[in-house]
């Protein structure tokens, strides 16, 4: 099952178990269950500390298997097999329930171990879903540290018949105590606000009581990251408040044209990123929504969500951009029942059905040449004449079987019952209406400015982007931005990053020549 290097460097992550670990194997006659009790022996092979042992008369799904201490409660399961994406959820299972520390920070292990109720939590996933393994894995490390909390990792294309009686048509899609909990990519953080009633009241109390920064940064994308690495540098108080740390580029996968990088894929540049910006004395404030901002004479008001407020010399607005909406009845109604964003996430869960791609840029026919691998046929609809892709992206498209082009056409509604059954489109040249009738649509028309909070605060340009001059600088002094949320031209990682330096640079120009920095 796993190949020789594969077990040399499991082998290895496995000498940091400390303590005693049971695989407990749920299984049948089927060749899932074989392939699994093969994926377990490899993995009992590497470490003298792991035991294994096969049930075939339990109630657990088959085949799954848990991960616990040795003679103790298993908490743990993993249904289907963890491999691809989530051979790290795996792992970091195993090294958890043998004793090794998470990497977390002790205050949040102290709230995990504090929580004081039932908590099963199921998550589907899809083995092709780069979102889904830090679900998963904030989940097994609550349920490792706290013995009322349960989790169970499900793969959605094992269990088809859970995923259709279940209505899942986005993941991960995360279950709690049997109703939905939640759906798509969210962190430890966020999940523990959620079960935790009295964090977001702390968390208020705590962000408050910081003192003034001389930079802060609004926005944990690539911009963001080099503001904040840009500023840290000069020795000056500097802090980032996020939703997201990563931002849109945690949604990317393959990367093919960040210069010296010849391919890489979003999380992994996002951690590097995260690794970076913590080698200085960085506040970084994660997980945390801004309301609007208060432009001030002295000091610039950051209001949060969640009751904060957050003070700075200068602010650096790197916000980033959203996934466009079409804005169409039924497309609210029937998101995550049908109605999708990513391709890579989601695609597995509609093998062999019919679905549409909106959007002949690259992004919608890059996603209907994956899809088209996938599903039984894809319909792309284009409101242009032709196709924006690639040329050659064009040529692949078009030499596909299962793959009908549909131009000037303009995307009208959304139907369906209790999932999407099809989309209505008018012919622009015709004006005549007709309907698709499919199973699942992925809306691929480019990206939205993330400043609604700022409508008010500074000049946006009619497509809410934040209007800037050459070093950055918005329409109030003192506020800077940069990234996909800004009027600068073409939307890219690596000029997102450049931006941001600068705007970090024409800040601290600002800080020296009007003000002192703070102690």
């Amino acid at each position: 099952m796993l190949d020789a290097n594969i077990k040399t460097q499991l082998k290895a992550y496995l000498e940091r178990v400390t303590q005693p670990i049971e695989i407990v194997a749920s299984l049948d006659d089927s060749p899932k269950s074989k392939e699994m009790l093969e994926l377990l022996h490899d993995v009992v092979e590497q470490s003298r500390l792991i035991s294994l042992t096969e049930r075939r008369d339990d109630d657990e799904r088959k085949p799954s298997f848990s991960v616990g201490p040795r003679g103790g409660d298993a908490r743990v399961r993993f249904a289907g097999l963890p491999m691809g994406h989530e051979f790290t959820s795996l792992i970091l299972a195993l090294l958890q329930a043998g004793g090794y520390p998470a990497k977390v920070e002790a205050d949040v292990i102290e709230q995990i171990k504090a929580l004081d109720v039932e908590l099963n939590f199921e998550t589907y996933i899809s083995l092709s879903c780069h979102n889904c393994p830090d679900v998963v894995q904030a989940l097994n490390l609550m349920a490792v540290l706290n013995p009322k909390i349960r989790h169970t990792m499900i793969d959605g294309a094992l269990f088809q018949k859970e995923v259709e009686e279940r209505q899942i048509m986005a993941v991960p899609t995360v279950f709690l105590n049997g109703e939905e909990f939640d759906q798509g990519r969210i962190e430890l953080g966020q999940i523990l606000a959620k079960v935790d009633t009295g964090a977001a009241a702390r968390d208020a109390k705590k962000l408050s009581e910081k003192s003034a920064f001389d930079v802060l940064v609004v926005g944990g994308g690539p911009a963001g990251a080099a503001a904040a690495i840009y500023a840290a540098r000069k020795g000056i108080r500097t802090g980032v408040v996020a939703e997201r740390f990563g931002g849109q580029v945690m949604d990317t996968m393959a990367i093919e044209n960040f210069i010296s990088v010849k391919y890489t894929e979003g999380p992994k540049l996002v951690a590097s990123l995260e690794e970076h910006v913590k080698e200085y004395e960085v506040d970084v404030m994660n997980l945390q929504r801004v309301a609007g901002v208060v432009p001030g004479e002295n000091l610039h008001e950051v209001k949060m969500e969640n009751g904060a407020t957050l003070k700075a010399k200068t602010l650096i607005v790197a916000t980033g951009a959203r996934w466009r909406e079409m804005n169409v009845p039924g497309e609210q109604e029937f998101r995550g029942k049908g109605v999708a964003y990513c391709p890579h996430c989601d695609g597995p869960l509609f093998k062999g059905k019919r679905v549409a791609v909106i959007g002949g840029g690259n992004s919608g026919v890059e996603a209907a040449i994956d899809l088209a691998g996938i599903v039984g046929h894809v319909t792309l609809l284009e409101f242009a004449d032709d196709l924006r892709a690639d040329a050659v992206l064009q040529r692949k498209l078009y030499s596909l079987p299962n793959v009908t082009v549909i131009k000037s056409a303009q995307t009208t509604e959304v139907t369906g019952t209790d999932k999407v059954n099809g989309l209505v489109y008018k012919d622009r040249v015709s004006g005549e209406t007709h309907r698709v009738e499919l199973e699942g649509i992925f809306v691929q028309i480019g990206l939205l400015p993330n400043t609604d909070f700022l409508k008010g605060a500074v000049e946006l340009s009619r497509f809410g982007e934040v209007v800037v001059d050459a070093k950055g600088q918005t329409s109030v002094p003192g506020i800077f931005a940069a990234g996909d949320c800004t009027t600068v031209p073409y939307k890219q990682i690596i000029i997102a990053m450049g931006e941001g330096a600068k705007a970090s640079l024409s800040a601290f120009d600002h800080l020296i020549r009007s003000t002192s920095p703070a102690a």
